[in-house]
């Protein structure tokens, strides 16, 4: 093999030719590491990932999200998948659905605010 100083067969650098070579996709791929988070399966990731969430919750130090930051996460994944692409088109019928459902749940929410001598709790 040759070493940096002395170059290839053509007379260029090997630095030279191995980033040309790199650059048109021609080198082999480098082996992946199998040890560190990243090399896991996804499902032994949420494995861990939600034991750790348990326990923040459990120590009291996981973060909890105000109404505010929740709707302002919502709104910003919602702008990314319409953005990728990857965003659910709801049609008239699905849209409808959704509506009723929310309707029913915000009722149900607000009845069981109210006491049962019809003052509010």
């Amino acid at each position: 093999m040759a070493t940096k100083e002395q170059g290839n067969a053509a007379g260029a650098p090997l630095d030279a030719t191995l980033a040309a070579e790199e650059a048109a996709g021609q080198l082999p791929a480098k082996p992946r590491s199998t040890r560190g988070f990243a090399s896991m399966d996804p499902e032994r990731q949420r494995q861990i990932a939600s034991q750790g969430g348990r326990a923040a919750h459990e120590k009291g130090t996981a973060h909890e999200f105000t109404p505010e930051e929740a709707r302002e996460a919502g709104s910003k994944g919602g702008k990314a998948a319409h953005e990728k692409g990857t965003a659910h088109e709801f049609d008239s019928e699905e849209a409808r659905e959704a509506g009723r459902k929310g309707g029913l749940a915000s009722a149900n929410a607000n009845r069981a605010t109210v006491d049962t001598d019809g003052q509010d709790a």
